[in-house]
């Protein structure tokens, strides 16, 4: 029997995630949003710094909750952001730095012209750019000047005249002004924990990776300047976030460079000192910030790098690699990169042998990486299943096969406890030979696909077996799901597996839903997810005029039919 696992508690041994250093340029997404920091006496700090009165941390208060309500046009809007920014300025500091201060004007900015922008940042940089440091290296003023730079990214794609060309241009001279700050600080920038998200935002900005796409050349020529030092970058996280960053716009902008890039750094990394006879790599991959910078390497890599990686470094090491707490993920990138290569198979084969001690390790991110790389190449789904099998205790005798699904659900061997979420499931879902799980799927009784398909997990596994099967097995399975239709429809996961299942249900299966369905319309109709698919699935049209229906459902089957012959 299935039981479902209750919501909101975390469950003993589960992998945790890694989260990787913003690529998509949110400057904020290894910090809290908003600013931060503990707020001292209003008016100082402990170290004597002039703070925001509480008189216009009041009025700053207002102005935020004001900008939560919208405005009727855009004159309205125009006017309001100009009386809050006349209030700003000669104090543009102190209200960057507070952190109620921090919040209104990152609200205000993007609603701000490019030339007022501009004004904010020149009077945060001060006449010669030297303020830029504190501002940017302050837990609030970070985010202020962040929003502030990104607005450049947004501008660019909206110029229409000479007079907004203009505006723009000074807006882009306050963003130069500031990378040249950061260029000649580099060092202090991107290893300071806030000035680093700074330089982040900077990188994309300056390299068109934010706002709308240009039809100018796509990396500012101040970019190439700001590439940091290696060796900060290995041995400090704050830096080494800043050089992912790097790499991964180059990756985008600047293939080439990427490339001598990744290969220098990879060259750097094993030219490094360690025990005689061990690769320095073994070290740099158990060490927090460079193992996340070979993470980032990994995914950039071309084929030559990850083959040279592999061949030299770590051959022979995967298992003892994969066991780590740090240098799991790595080697779960590798697998991922290494899926379109025949690089993949030499990983496999290794990585295989020391399944069920990563499994109980609760490295759960590798095993499910090894499913879906196997998915994606088409190789080794077999091996796998077996493995799976062997270290799930299921495979012998042969009567235990039928469990493999429940067990693989929620990761309970015959004798050992494992926890995860589902993500390697729906990878196995996707193997070309799924008849295994599928004929366990179809020892479930009907309370257990029930649970299943209301699980915030389970749901996931069902949705996905199910419309991934032939119409003769599809059927198979909904004819142990009939008599659970009612209670699927009433719950929120339930409702979209349902809503999927019907999505790739022949005719005569959608017919025997919407039977079962129509029967209960007063409770239906009054649930907040069933009235939906009373809606979705015409049932109303179903019990009144069931020939017109009929014909309509036939003729989306065809549709259905036509496209997927057209895509085959």
């Amino acid at each position: 029997m299935l039981v479902k696992a209750e919501e909101g508690k975390p469950q003993k041994g589960r992998e945790k995630k890694r989260s990787h250093p913003g690529g998509d340029g949110d400057g904020g997404a290894r910090r809290k949003r908003r600013g931060g920091g503990e707020e001292g006496e209003r008016g100082q700090t402990d170290s004597g710094r002039k703070r925001l009165d509480a008189l216009s941390v009041g009025y700053f208060r207002r102005v935020g909750e004001r900008l939560g309500e919208g405005f009727e046009n855009d004159e309205e809007k125009e006017m309001f952001v100009e009386n809050v920014l006349t209030e700003v300025r000669g104090k543009a500091s102190l209200v960057a730095t507070d952190r109620t201060g921090s919040i209104t004007l990152q609200q205000l900015l993007p609603l701000s012209h490019p030339e007022q922008v501009a004004q904010v940042l020149a009077e945060l940089g001060g006449e010669s750019g030297s303020e830029f440091q504190v501002v940017s290296c302050d837990p609030c003023g970070g985010h202020v000047v962040e929003s502030a730079v990104r607005q450049m990214s947004k501008s660019t794609g909206k110029m229409t005249n000479e007079e907004e060309e203009e505006s723009c241009g000074v807006l882009e001279a306050q963003v130069l002004s500031l990378s040249q700050m950061v260029r000649d600080n580099s060092e202090q920038f991107i290893r300071h924990v806030h000035g680093s998200h700074v330089v982040r935002t900077l990188l994309h900005v300056l390299a068109g990776c934010l706002g709308p796409p240009r039809t100018e050349s796509i990396l500012h020529p101040r970019f190439a300047s700001m590439f940091p030092s290696v060796l900060v970058c290995v041995t400090d996280a704050a830096a080494s976030a800043v050089f992912q960053t790097m790499l991964t716009v180059c990756h985008r902008k600047r293939p080439k460079l990427c490339k001598q890039l990744l290969r220098r750094t990879m060259e750097y990394l094993s030219s490094r000192s360690a025990a005689p006879g061990v690769s320095p790599l073994l070290v740099f991959l158990k060490d927090q910030a460079s193992s996340r910078l070979i993470e980032t390497i990994t995914q950039l890599a071309h084929k030559a790098v990850l083959r040279d990686l592999y061949k030299n470094h770590l051959r022979g090491q995967l298992v003892d690699l994969a066991l780590h707490p740090i240098a799991n993920f790595p080697i779960q990138r590798m697998t991922a990169a290494s899926a379109k290569h025949k690089l993949f198979l030499r990983l496999f084969d290794e990585l295989i042998q020391g399944l069920e001690a990563i499994l109980a390790a609760g490295h759960m991110g590798v095993i499910v990486q090894l499913a879906e790389s196997c998915a994606e190449s088409g190789e080794k789904q077999a091996e796998l299943m077996q493995s799976l099998l062997n270290a799930f205790h299921c495979a012998e005798p042969g009567s235990r096969h039928v469990s493999c699904l429940p067990l693989f659900m929620s990761l309970l061997t015959y004798e050992v406890y494992y926890h995860s979420d589902t993500m390697m499931q729906r990878a196995l879902a996707r193997f070309n030979e799924r008849s295994l799980l599928l004929s366990s799927l179809r020892t479930l009784t009907p309370a257990d696909l029930l649970t299943l398909a209301t699980d915030p997990a389970g749901s996931h596994v069902l949705q996905a077996l199910i419309t991934t099967s032939s119409d003769k097995g599809r059927g198979k399975i909904l004819k142990r799901l009939e008599g659970q239709y009612v209670q699927m429809s009433c719950s929120r996961l339930g409702s979209r597996v349902l809503e999927a299942v019907w999505n790739s249900a022949s005719v005569n299966h959608r017919q025997s839903i919407a039977q079962e369905l129509g029967k209960d319309k007063n409770l239906i109709t009054s649930d907040q997810f069933a009235r939906h698919v009373w809606a979705k699935f015409a049932l109303s049209h179903f019990i009144h005029r069931r020939a017109h229906w009929q014909e309509i459902q036939t003729g989306e089957s065809k549709k259905r039919k036509l496209f997927s012959d057209i895509l085959d």
